[in-house]
């Protein structure tokens, strides 16, 4: 028997970080599911090559460059969702940067400026412009992608994990402000999964294996693996779910 909880005719979806990897998953089953999808990143030209391929399988969607660590590319863009499609429906905040992988101790002013303005700054102002249009036609849908650090931070990731824990606590801060405007707020919490983002990990043989040793799957995720979880969040099928944190680890956590 089919089901139409997971249909996404008619929405209008903004998914940032998808040039590739857990965002490029993100943004193609929304697009299978119906659903007009932005597909955003710093550079537009890897976002086109998600578009070519969500369109020739029949869906739809259009490629835009914003870099959300900059407040100029997410006001221009907020700009033209309202100027072409007057309205969003799903906001996905999947862009992020872990640009230092060491010890705390020896954590630069740098490396802590680039992974808050994205991973903190970033996610609030997209948050807060994503709302502004949701309240205006009815409400809407925002998943942030945090991740499992968020919860027991990785070894020799501490701004990056301390940033996806302040994820978790702005999910939770805009889904009680934001719930009588009709719009839901949830996270997704990635364990270990196979991109290009998470190469660090998968280059120190040592840590990965530590990190295998602790999974009860005894495997990895594969980013497909990921837009499952949010997919649901974003349709009807979680209607009553807000403030939420889905855990998606293989079992690491347990």
């Amino acid at each position: 028997m089919s089901t139409e909880l997971f249909n996404l005719n008619g929405k209008v979806a903004l998914v940032t970080g998808a040039s590739r990897g857990i965002g490029e998953e993100i943004a193609k089953l929304l697009a299978e599911q119906g659903a007009h999808v932005m597909v955003t990143s710093r550079k537009k030209e890897g976002c086109q090559n998600v578009v070519d391929a969500i369109t020739s399988a029949g869906g739809s969607a259009e490629a835009l460059a914003c870099h959300v660590g900059n407040m100029e590319d997410i006001t221009n863009t907020f700009d033209y969702i309202r100027e072409k499609h007057g309205k969003l429906d799903i906001l996905v905040n999947n862009a992020a940067t872990n640009p230092y992988f060491g010890h705390v101790l020896d954590t630069d002013l740098g490396a802590y400026n680039k992974t808050v303005d994205v991973n903190i700054r970033g996610y609030f102002f997209m948050s807060i412009e994503a709302g502004k249009l949701m309240k205006e036609n009815g409400g809407g849908a925002i998943v942030n992608t945090a991740s499992v650090n968020a919860i027991h931070p990785g070894p020799a990731q501490a701004i990056y994990s301390i940033t996806k824990a302040a994820v978790v606590s702005m999910t939770k801060a805009f889904a009680r402000e934001c719930a009588e405007l009709g719009i839901r707020c949830n996270a997704l919490l990635p364990g270990l999964t196979k991109t290009k983002f998470a190469g660090a990990l998968f280059t120190h043989d040592e840590i990965y294996q530590m990190a295998i040793d602790k999974i009860p799957m005894k495997r990895h995720a594969e980013p497909r693996e990921m837009a499952g979880t949010v997919l649901y969040l974003v349709s009807d099928a979680s209607s009553y779910t807000t403030g939420e944190c889905i855990v998606v680890d293989g079992g690491m956590i347990v």
